[in-house]
C-alpha cells in the first residue's frame, strides 16, 4: 500500500517528510549541491505517532502529508527526537491544530521544547533510555543518543518492523531518493555529512552505534536523506568513522595570492604522491566545505598553506584552520607551508594554533617570496618525513 506523498516504507510506517530542493546552505556553513530533506515518519498502530516534523516554512505541506495517513488532529503522539528547527520546526503548528496529542521528548528535549516552541507542560511526555510507548500493534522504544549532535537527542525504534529513526545519525544532505539504493552518490554524501555533523562527537557516536548493533535493525530512517532498507553498508561505514580509522592520506588546505604558496603546496603534494601517500587538496578560496569535511573523516595528516597578508595569516587560511579544529578529525600529524614578502612569516602562529590539537607537528617550511631551490629541498624533506610517519601508523 502507498498513500500519495506519504509512501509506506514498512508495514504501518510512512514517510511524510519534506524535500527541500532550493536550500543551498546549511548552518550558513555547509553547501547543499543537491538540496536536503526533513524526514518525518508516521507510525500507525491502533494509535498513531509521528516522529519528527519539518523545517519552518513547510508546516502546511508536512501536515497534509501526515493527514494522508491520519488526520493531523487525530495523531496521538509527536516524537521530538531532536529540538533543532529543521527537525522540530512544525511543533507550534502541530500543537495549534491538534489539541490532544502528547509531545514526546527526553528530559532535556522537553525543556528545549518549552524554550524554543512554547510547548505547554501538560502536553509533554518525557522519556528516557529504555522507555516505550504501546501504540497497539506498534511499539515506540527510546534510546538515549545525547550529543549526536545536541545534548537532548533520542533515537526511536519500532521493534515490530526493525525500524530505527536515528535522527541526524546516518544522515545525508540530499533531496534525491526515497531509499538508499536510489542514490548512487549516497556513500560520499553520508561521509560528508558525518564529517560536518558527527565527527566532532565520534566518542558519543561510537557508544550509540554499539546500542544500535544490539538491535534487530532492518531499516534506518535518518532525519536527512534516503531511508536505508539495506543498513549494513552505512553501519559498517560508521563503525570505521566513529572509531577514527584512517587511511595513508593527507588533506592539504591552502590559499595563495601570487602563486608562491601554491607552488610550495604543489611541490609537497608531488613528493607525497611519489612516496605513495594519498593527497586530497583544497584551495580554500573555492573549496566546498562538505567535500573538505568528507576527506578529513579518514585522513591521517593535514597540511596548511598560507601567505602573509596585512601582517598576519591570510583570513581564508585562518578560516580553514578554525574549521579543522572545530571538526576534530582523527588526524595524527600536521605541517605548515607559508610564504611572505615584506611582512613577517606566518608559519609560527599557524603552528601555535595547530599545537592546540592532539596531533604531532611534523614541521614547517617558509619562503620569503618565491621558493628557492633550497626551500624546495626543505619541502621535499618535510614531505618525505611526513610520508614515513603516515605510512608507519
Amino acid at each position: 500500500m502507498e498513500t500519495q506523498n506519504a509512501p509506506e516504507i514498512s508495514p504501518g510506517i510512512f514517510q511524510a517528510g519534506i524535500r527541500d530542493w532550493n536550500r543551498t546552505l546549511f548552518d550558513v556553513l555547509i553547501p547543499l549541491p543537491v538540496g536536503t530533506s526533513y524526514n518525518s515518519y508516521v507510525v500507525k498502530g491502533a494509535r498513531t505517532a509521528v516522529i519528527d516534523s519539518c523545517n519552518p516554512g513547510f508546516e502546511a505541506e508536512w501536515a497534509a502529508k501526515v493527514s494522508r495517513v491520519t488526520p493531523i488532529s487525530e495523531v496521538d503522539y509527536l516524537v521530538m527526537n531532536h529540538a533543532e528547527p529543521d527537525h522540530a520546526g512544525a511543533i507550534p503548528y502541530f500543537l495549534e491544530h491538534n489539541k490532544k496529542a502528547k509531545l514526546v521528548a527526553s528530559e532535556k528535549g522537553a525543556k528545549m521544547a518549552q524554550t524554543y516552541f512554547d510547548a505547554p507542560t501538560e502536553r509533554l511526555h518525557v522519556v528516557k533510555e529504555g522507555d516505550s510507548i504501546d501504540l497497539g500493534g506498534k511499539t515506540l522504544r527510546f534510546l538515549d543518543a545525547q550529543w549526536l549532535h545536541w545534548p537532548e537527542v533520542i533515537f526511536t525504534y519500532v521493534p515490530e518492523n526493525g525500524f530505527l529513526s536515528s535522527c541526524d545519525f546516518f544522515g545525508a544532505h540530499t533531496a534525491f531518493g526515497l531509499f538508499d539504493d536510489e542514490v548512487d552518490e549516497l556513500p560520499y554524501l553520508a561521509k560528508a555529512y558525518f564529517g560536518e555533523i558527527m565527527m566532532p562527537y565520534r566518542s558519543f557516536g561510537k557508544k550509540a552505534l554499539e546500542k544500535v548493533l544490539k538491535l534487530d535493525v532492518k531499516m534506518i530512517g535518518p532525519s536527512h536523506g534516503p531511508v536505508y532498507r539495506a543498513p549494513k553498508p552505512i553501519l559498517d561505514a560508521y563503525a570505521k568513522w566513529t572509531s577514527g580509522e584512517t587511511l595513508p592520506k593527507v588533506v592539504v588546505a591552502y590559499v595563495s595570492m601570487w602563486n608562491h604558496t601554491e607552488a610550495m603546496v604543489k611541490r609537497l603534494e608531488a613528493t607525497l604522491a611519489d612516496e605513495g601517500v594519498i593527497v586530497s587538496s583544497f584551495n580554500l578560496a573555492t573549496a566546498d566545505t562538505g567535500k573538505l569535511a568528507a576527506e578529513l573523516v579518514d585522513a591521517r595528516a593535514v597540511v596548511l598553506g598560507s601567505p602573509a597578508v596585512l601582517g598576519g595569516m591570510h583570513p581564508m587560511a585562518l578560516y580553514g584552520l578554525s574549521l579543522v579544529k572545530a571538526l576534530k578529525p582523527p588526524v595524527k600529524y600536521a605541517a605548515v607551508l607559508s610564504s611572505y614578502g615584506w611582512a613577517k612569516s606566518v608559519a609560527k602562529p599557524a603552528v601555535e594554533m595547530l599545537s592546540g590539537m592532539p596531533i604531532e607537528i611534523v614541521g614547517a617550511v617558509e619562503a620569503n617570496g618565491p621558493a628557492t631551490e633550497a626551500v624546495l629541498g626543505e619541502i621535499d624533506a618535510l614531505a618525505k618525513l611526513l610520508a614515513v610517519k603516515i605510512k608507519g601508523v
